[in-house]
């Protein structure tokens, strides 16, 4: 049973990263607009990563303890990358608070990009 773990945590993360990427960061923006969304999705986004995180974390301690090495490697890469994208959260808003349009650009393109990267390296421990 908990060898099966590692799998179902990837595949949560997998869902979550779809859930706020396909779903609630759309909606919010959508319908409230780019100058009501911003300080929602800024209290939305850092607790996206830290979850991201955690699951990272705990899909790397199940399989260590599940002894599937391969799958705590994805756990390390979601761990790291999540605390990554976290971390880039206060540079993004400052950004995008001073007007910095090619800062924030590129900042909030490497959060899409890492993102991504969590997605397809999670998705491909479901698939594989």
């Amino acid at each position: 049973m908990l060898s099966n773990l590692p799998l179902f945590l990837s595949g949560l993360s997998v869902g979550v990263i779809l859930f706020q990427t396909t779903i609630i960061a759309p909606t919010v923006f959508g319908g409230l607009g780019p100058v009501r969304s911003g300080p929602l999705l800024r209290k939305v986004f850092p607790k996206f990563f830290i979850l991201l995180s955690i699951l990272g974390l705990l899909n790397t301690l199940a399989s260590v303890v599940s002894d599937m090495n391969t799958q705590a490697y994805i756990g390390i890469a979601t761990f790291a990358l999540a605390t990554l994208a976290y971390g880039l959260i206060p540079m993004t808003n400052k950004s995008r608070d001073e007007s910095n349009e090619k800062s924030f650009k590129r900042l909030h393109n490497a959060s899409v990009l890492i993102t991504v990267t969590m997605l397809f390296v999670n998705l491909a421990s479901v698939v594989i």
